[in-house]
């Protein structure tokens, strides 16, 4: 979706360059949108709430907004992280509420069935450099879950016993916002395959190193449902994935 166009109610407002998400919960936040030649190139945080239909042949977004309601918007450097006060003057001025107030991940359809019940509610444990991330971001008032589709992708995927691969892109499910999976590249380890990663098999994102930790190991990865961009995933694709993973050991193999 990044390049698609945003469509306020009364003319065109930009394209999306990025988008924001939360790293516990997997829910999309934000739209980064590039206002162009209108607004100079400045570049405004859209709130998920506000966006309307999703034309994907025509690659493009309406929103529930006028221009003047997006110009008059709060100015924020997208270029610098995020702070909680930022994006309250932001809900605040669309009069939408806050979103924060969840930590475990929310992702919808098929992956509200995925392995036990409560692997869906089981908050990762924060390792020590993501706690003195997170504290240095507080103390910085920044947002210290609030990251970045654009940085994050690129980092190198390690499995419980080895690096497999890197990020490519992710799928977002459009009824939520929530991020159902990243897609790994793994001709770092063998050729030419790539592979669907769901987030509840995510140990930890390592900011300092670009690095995501995976719960299972290689062998696993290696032996997943291949993905091809070209074909959509779909209900069947899914019962796959899911079923192959229910029977994967945190950790380890079959």
């Amino acid at each position: 979706m990044d390049g698609y166009a945003i469509l306020a109610s009364d003319g065109r407002i930009g394209t999306v360059s990025d988008f924001l998400f939360d790293d516990e919960s997997w829910l999309v936040r934000w739209l980064v949108v590039d206002t162009g030649n209108w607004l100079s190139g400045r570049k405004v945080l859209l709130p998920t709430t506000v966006l309307g239909h999703l034309d994907v042949p025509g690659r493009e977004f309406s929103v529930r907004l006028t221009r003047q309601q997006v110009e008059d918007s709060p100015d924020i450097d997208t270029e610098r992280p995020v702070s909680r006060q930022l994006e309250t003057n932001v809900y605040d001025y669309y009069g939408w509420a806050p979103y924060w107030g969840g930590g475990l991940y929310m992702g919808g359809g098929y992956m509200g069935s995925y392995g036990a019940a409560g692997a869906m509610a089981r908050p990762r444990s924060p390792d020590s450099d993501s706690a003195d991330h997170i504290a240095d971001a507080r103390r910085e008032d920044e947002d210290p879950h609030l990251r970045s589709i654009n940085a994050v992708t690129g980092y190198h995927i390690r499995a419980s016993d080895g690096e497999i691969g890197h990020v490519e892109d992710f799928l977002i499910e459009e009824a939520d916002w929530s991020i159902h999976y990243l897609v790994v590249d793994t001709k770092n380890w063998w050729p030419a395959k790539k592979v669907l990663i769901s987030p509840l098999l995510a140990r930890r994102i390592d900011w300092n190193a670009n690095l995501v930790d995976l719960d299972v190991d290689r062998e696993s990865v290696k032996d997943s449902p291949e993905y091809d961009a070209a074909v959509t995933v779909d209900r069947a694709y899914e019962r796959r994935f899911h079923d192959y993973y229910g029977n994967v050991r945190p950790g380890g193999g079959t």
